[in-house]
């Protein structure tokens, strides 16, 4: 796999959940991942689904803003995720968000997360371009 991930999220929300690393792959389709540390597993010692579901939405939301060029900026207006499968400390998740479709308001995502070959969870999203 190419290494040309790029750190973000370094403020706000995602600094506390130890960060996102993104990629562009073409102008629909985006990369993001994050490994698994302690703070983000459930008492059941498996990663909490709060943490897949901002992973998620952070990472597809930056692909929306990426998208849509330099100075735009959306906000998540829906969100729907469907949990497969589950991950532990350690792990490194990663993730793809594909543009489905824009528009001059909205933009609609699919995304997934894997751990491996394994699929962790999907999403689809809407995000208003404000």
């Amino acid at each position: 796999m190419n290494d040309d991930f790029q750190q973000i999220s370094l403020v706000g929300f995602m600094k506390h959940n130890g960060g996102l690393e993104f990629r562009i792959i073409s102008e629909s389709d985006f990369q993001f991942r994050a490994k698994v540390q302690d703070i983000h597993l459930n008492p059941g010692g498996i990663t909490h689904g709060g943490f897949i579901m901002s992973l998620l939405d952070s990472g597809m939301g930056t692909a929306a803003h990426r998208a849509l060029g330099a100075n735009a900026r959306a906000a998540t207006i829906s969100f729907d995720v469907k949990f497969i499968s589950a991950s532990r400390t350690g792990d490194l998740l990663l993730g793809t968000a594909k543009v489905l479709r824009k528009t001059r308001s909205l933009v609609f995502m699919q995304g997934e997360i894997r751990c491996g070959e394994q699929l962790l969870a999907t999403a689809e999203g809407i995000w208003k371009v404000l």
